[in-house]
């Protein structure tokens, strides 16, 4: 028999510091990768090992945003229960940050041109996805509460306490997002590997 050792050690950051913590090194992270790939050239091996690191990064990363993305705007539609949304976000979790990290550590070897446009618009794409993370991320707390045995199948449509508008509306904008960062990533990539 074990016994109860009292409550759970409150966290040493709320969640607000943690958020703020992660905003800073997702920014931290993107400044020190842009610089390296400014001043980092790959021998041509190097260049066509971080080519394929680079697509397979992509597969796993915007592979698992995909399922999370679609199930969410089935959610968002009512065609599928919160709780089934939110066990398939946490078990893609990993890929797709490790699939983010994976294309950042590999582009900085492909050495992108930072005078050009499209390269400046892929840059930004790619920390405006890493940010809208997070603020997926932020979200959790309020959908995980929803979906409790108590919570909302669907937006407008709970057992419990309804979906509020403005969650609603977040949720969508974060999918918008997500969407048209990785979008426009992968298509300014490969426009730029055709130069």
């Amino acid at each position: 028999m074990t016994a109860h050792a009292g409550p759970a050690p409150a966290p040493v950051l709320g969640r607000p510091a943690l958020t703020a913590a992660a905003v800073a090194g997702v920014c931290a992270v993107w400044a020190a990768a842009v610089w390296t790939a400014v001043h980092l050239t790959a021998d041509p091996l190097l260049h066509d090992v971080a080519l394929f690191a680079h697509l397979a990064s992509l597969v796993v990363g915007f592979g698992a945003v995909l399922t999370v993305d679609w199930l969410g705007l089935l959610w968002l539609l009512g065609r599928r229960p919160l709780p089934e949304v939110l066990r398939t976000a946490d078990a893609v979790h990993l890929p797709i940050w490790l699939g983010l990290a994976g294309l950042v550590g590999s582009g900085v070897l492909l050495h992108p041109d930072p005078g050009s446009p499209l390269t400046q618009v892929k840059l930004g794409l790619v920390l405006l996805v890493a940010l809208n993370g997070v603020h997926a991320w932020t979200l959790g707390p309020a959908l995980a509460a929803l979906s409790g045995p108590r919570g909302a199948d669907a937006p407008g449509d709970a057992p419990g306490a309804p979906v509020s508008r403005a969650l609603t509306a977040r949720c969508a904008s974060t999918v918008l997002v997500s969407q048209l960062g990785w979008w426009g990533a992968t298509v300014i990539g490969f426009l730029n590997s055709r130069h």
